[in-house]
């Protein structure tokens, strides 16, 4: 089966974020003075094949830890979804 997986990653709250503090500034000086915090991150959408929904999470979170996020200062969450066969 055919699986993709959508992988979130940010800064750990204890972490400071320069680009946050950066787009929150950018967001200020456009008008937006509400806006009171602001946390940048990455997406990545990984298409595997797996025997279910279980395995092409477990991968996806292997996949995190040993590349895609840094477990000392990044968090990830893993999201999978059921996909037909074509790449897109």
């Amino acid at each position: 089966m055919r699986y993709k997986a959508e992988i979130h990653v940010t800064l750990k709250r204890t972490v400071n974020d320069p680009q946050g503090l950066a787009i929150r500034g950018g967001l200020h000086s456009l008008g937006y003075e509400s806006v009171d915090s602001v946390r940048a991150g990455k997406f990545i959408e990984v298409w595997l094949e797996a025997d279910s929904a279980e395995e092409a999470e477990r991968q996806a979170g292997e996949m995190s830890d040993q590349l895609l996020a840094n477990p000392v200062i990044e968090d990830y969450s893993v999201a999978i979804e059921a996909t037909p066969s074509v790449t897109p």
